[in-house]
C-alpha cells in the first residue's frame, strides 16, 4: 500500500502546521489528510479471503493525488 500522510496523534503536530500542510493540501484533489480507519479497510480487505487472488498490488490511498499526476 501507498498510503498518503495519515493523521495520527504523533503526525498531528508536524502536518497540522499551515507553512507544513497548505502546500500539500492544495495538490489533494480531496483536500484532507487521510484518517488511520480511512487506511483500516483496504488493510483488513488486502488480509481477506476476498483478496485471495490478488498476489500483488500497488493500492495507492492518497485521495486522488497520484490521479492528478496520471500514474
Amino acid at each position: 500500500m501507498n498510503p498518503t500522510v495519515v493523521m495520527t496523534p504523533i503526525s498531528l503536530g508536524h502536518w497540522s502546521q499551515p507553512h507544513v500542510a497548505e502546500p500539500f493540501l492544495k495538490q489533494m484533489p480531496l483536500g484532507r489528510w487521510a484518517t488511520e480507519d480511512e487506511v483500516v479497510g483496504p488493510i483488513v480487505f488486502l488480509l481477506s479471503d476476498a483478496a485471495s487472488m490478488i498476489t500483488g498490488i500497488h493500492l495507492p490511498i492518497d485521495r486522488g493525488y497520484t490521479c492528478r499526476w496520471g500514474l
